[in-house]
């Protein structure tokens, strides 16, 4: 293996430990404990969204910028129709020395590193390695990625479809959310909330979910931290359930069959004694709190889940 193969491997292991394979997200002051060799060695960019290291045929790594709801990215990435992600060009010219870089990592089916922002102050980053690029589209300017493992099967396309390369595509839009979305989601939510559970505050980052308000299989649901909320596992649990609901005015309630119950403390402490109180924990910063319409809509399913 030459130099280059042997840092990006290095720098993948290394970002998969410090991030724990990606459920924790890094600060950029993290990333850049890494080193090779016993040297300093950049794994992301700081001006630009795509990293070639000097002396590298292929690009090491991608950024996407973090950006709040309802702000724009330079470079905005899209899902396809195949529900795997697209990533922009730089500018219009096929030939620039950054879109040849990422080229370089499809042709020779290098993999690489993509730093997802998912908070600021300071910049913090979901890790997804490794991810391939599969394909490009020159007609509209963009790469697809897959964020999948090494001994992954990628496929080459060959202008025909067959039942091999569509189960091959359903494999990797199931990759892509579970090693992609989720994460990110997971990230962005949990920073929101600074780590603590919206219903009772609970601080510790192991037994914290991201709960969606609305779920993402439903169609009205969206992988955005409007539509989600930090919960620990026993809250996430009861609000997926319909045991709790969170009204629009972020109130708390219990289905009433519940409230009626004499059980233990869990029950009587966890749950009862929640009844009509306000959510202990939400984002400072509101345009990061749930969105009131998908609170509406997922306290009216609780409603509708009331014992007559």
């Amino acid at each position: 293996m030459n130099k280059e193969g042997a840092i990006r491997r290095e720098a993948i292991q290394w970002l998969k430990f410090r991030s724990d394979d990606g459920a924790t997200p890094l600060d950029r002051d993290e990333i850049l404990d890494f080193h090779f060799e016993g040297e300093p060695f950049r794994l992301q960019p700081t001006q630009t969204g795509i990293w070639k290291p000097r002396g590298f045929e292929a690009a090491l790594s991608i950024v996407t910028v973090f950006r709040g709801p309802k702000q724009k990215r330079p470079y905005e990435d899209t899902i396809g129709n195949d529900n795997l992600i697209r990533y922009a060009w730089r500018g219009d010219d096929p030939n620039h020395h950054d879109n040849r870089a990422l080229r370089s990592a499809m042709e020779n089916q290098v993999p690489i590193i993509w730093f997802i922002g998912v908070g600021m102050g300071p910049a913090t980053f979901q890790v997804v390695c490794p991810v391939y690029l599969i394909a490009e589209e020159p007609k509209f300017r963009r790469f697809v990625i897959a964020p999948v493992d090494d001994e992954a099967f990628l496929p080459r396309e060959t202008g025909k479809e067959t039942e091999i390369q569509e189960t091959v595509k359903r494999y990797l839009s199931r990759e892509t959310r579970v090693r992609l979305h989720q994460p990110v989601f997971r990230a962005t939510v949990l920073r929101a909330y600074e780590t603590h559970c919206a219903v009772c505050n609970l601080g510790h980052r192991v037994l914290l979910d991201a709960a969606h308000v609305v779920p993402d299989a439903d169609e009205l649901g969206i992988a955005s931290v409007v539509n989600g909320m930090a919960l620990c596992k026993i809250h996430h649990a009861a609000f997926d359930s319909s045991i709790l609901g969170v009204s629009p005015d972020h109130r708390i309630h219990i289905r009433r069959d519940l409230l009626e119950e004499i059980d233990g403390p869990m029950l009587q402490h966890g749950l009862k004694e929640l009844h009509g109180s306000k959510l202990m924990k939400l984002p400072a910063k509101r345009s990061e709190r749930p969105r009131s319409d998908l609170l509406e809509i997922a306290y009216k399913k609780f409603l509708e889940a009331e014992p007559a």
